[in-house]
Formats: structure tokens, C-alpha cells, sequence
């Protein structure tokens, strides 16, 4: 997807269009704002310099494997203990419906999604947050579609499990569906 459909989009025009998306993204891999924020900045400063190959590419899908990619690196070196409740709130949520309902499923949600493997939440992120296809997602991680399914598989049924034991929260989501 080319930013306000022009190949030749600046860095900066990207950026604003693109960048709550992005954000979100990040968020939801890393489950907490400041560490969202600082790793799409350090994605962002990482892309600025070739900035004339991949804006004239698709340079969402660029940054958004970057993004991984650099989760990813970060997941295998970092700590990953606690991380305080007030930064947990996710970008750009949707505000539908009973606001203490999304509230409360939201944070079911981040609290859970959190505990994935690294690998498991990228493809959660991409798959379904992202709706990225299986092939784009494998394209995105590197990997091939059968482990694109065999980990959304493995995660899903770990979400279905925790969502499960969460009073009030999707009692449909074991079938499929929401509860409605």
C-alpha cells in the first residue's frame, strides 16, 4: 500500500498517515505503550536512510517485517517481567458498545496476548490484528505458511483457554464466535 496512493511519498507524509497503525502494531506486539513507542522509533530511524528504495517498494510491508523482526530480536535479549497496568492501554481502540465491556475485554485480551511466545503473538499481530494473509504473514516472518498455521493454531487455543477463565468475557470465543 503506497501512502495517499503516490510512489513518491516522503518519509515524513508516511510517517503521519501511516504511523497510528504502526504504532498499534507495535503495541500489540510489545503490550506496553513506551516500549511501542520506542520500537517503532528505532524501526523508523532504521528505515529513514533508505528511505528512496523502499518508499517507491510498499513500504508498510517494510516497516511492519521490521517491526518484527526487531521485536523479535528484542524478545530474545530483553527482560519480560511485569509491566505496569497504566501502560497498558492499547492505541486506536474501538469504542463500541458498553465502554466498560471493550474496556474489560481489552485488557482480558492485552493481559493475555502478553503471554504468547514471542514468535506466537507475531503471528496472533499479523494474522488477525493485522489481517494479513498466511502466505503475507510467513512472507513478514520469514517462515513458512504451515508454521503460520501451526502457530496461530497453538496461540489460539492458549487465548481461547485464558479468555475462557474471564468472567463475562467472549463465552463464545471457544466456537468461534462472540457472544452477543
Amino acid at each position: 500500500m503506497r501512502t495517499a496512493g503516490r510512489a513518491d511519498a516522503t518519509f515524513e507524509e508516511f510517517v503521519t498517515a501511516r504511523g497510528p497503525r504502526l504504532l498499534r502494531v507495535a503495541w500489540l506486539l510489545t503490550g506496553d505503550a513506551h516500549l511501542a513507542e520506542d520500537l517503532l522509533q528505532t524501526v523508523l530511524a532504521k528505515v529513514w536512510p533508505k528511505w528512496r528504495r523502499v518508499g517507491a517498494e510498499n513500504p508498510e510491508a517494510y516497516v511492519r517485517k521490521a517491526l518484527v523482526n526487531t521485536h523479535l530480536s528484542w524478545w530474545q535479549r530483553r527482560w519480560r517481567g511485569e509491566i505496569p497496568h497504566e501502560h497498558g492501554r492499547m492505541p486506536e481502540s474501538a469504542g463500541t458498545g458498553d465502554p466498560f465491556d471493550a474496556v474489560d475485554l481489552e485488557q482480558s485480551l492485552a493481559l493475555v496476548v502478553r503471554r504468547l511466545p514471542a514468535r506466537q503473538r507475531a503471528v496472533v499481530v499479523l494474522r488477525y490484528f493485522e489481517e494479513l494473509s498466511v502466505e503475507e504473514t510467513a512472507q513478514v516472518l520469514g517462515c513458512h505458511p504451515g508454521t503460520v498455521k501451526s502457530q496461530a493454531a497453538k496461540a489460539l487455543r492458549t487465548l481461547r483457554a485464558e479468555l475462557e477463565t474471564v468472567p463475562g468475557v467472549w463465552k463464545g470465543i471457544s466456537h468461534g464466535r462472540r457472544a452477543g
